[in-house]
């Protein structure tokens, strides 16, 4: 799965030229041999290589505060999302709607890589909710269907209905 990602961000970020990637142990963690030296190792490494590759330093975060917090989820969403546990989806996705309460994006105003990445990482478990399960993490389906509407982000997956249109709650009946 991290291969196709890394290839979703390369054409987001329009790199002309694909690079080759091959991956490494059980866990499958994605290897860049680049020709400039020793390979690169790991999702979050690849994808801050590609997004200074393409000259987009924005996608980092554009003070101290907001590329530390793009790193912060960055690394959530290798150590969270790569390899959970059945028994771990409720608590990710609690804690996830908890902190995008007052939030678009991840790490403040604007998007960034950590945007990318935990939507191709959360994607599988929206896929698997209902209708009524995706209510009950209000602000993460909020986030997911603007994100997946983002342009460019969405290559390999296919989108998801995460909303019916509720014009009336029950109070109103």
């Amino acid at each position: 799965m991290a291969l196709r990602e890394l290839s979703s961000l390369e054409k987001y970020l329009g790199l002309k030229k694909p690079n080759k990637y091959s991956t490494r142990g059980d866990k499958k963690v994605p290897v860049l041999q680049n020709n400039n030296g020793p390979p690169l190792v790991g999702l979050v490494t690849i994808a801050c290589y590609l997004v200074k590759e393409a000259k987009r330093p924005e996608l980092l975060g554009d003070e101290a505060e907001s590329r530390a917090v793009v790193q912060q989820w960055l690394e959530y969403r290798v150590s969270k999302l790569d390899g959970y546990a059945k028994e771990d989806i409720k608590t990710i996705l609690k804690d996830l709607n908890l902190y995008l309460q007052d939030k678009v994006y991840l790490a403040g105003q604007k998007f960034t890589v950590a945007d990318a990445l935990l939507y191709y990482g959360v994607h599988p478990l929206i896929a698997d909710l209902t209708i009524q399960e995706k209510e009950q993490y209000m602000n993460v389906t909020r986030w997911f269907d603007h994100i997946q509407h983002y342009p460019g982000v969405r290559h390999h997956l296919p989108p998801i209905v995460v909303l019916r249109n509720r014009l009336y709650t029950s109070r109103h009946h």
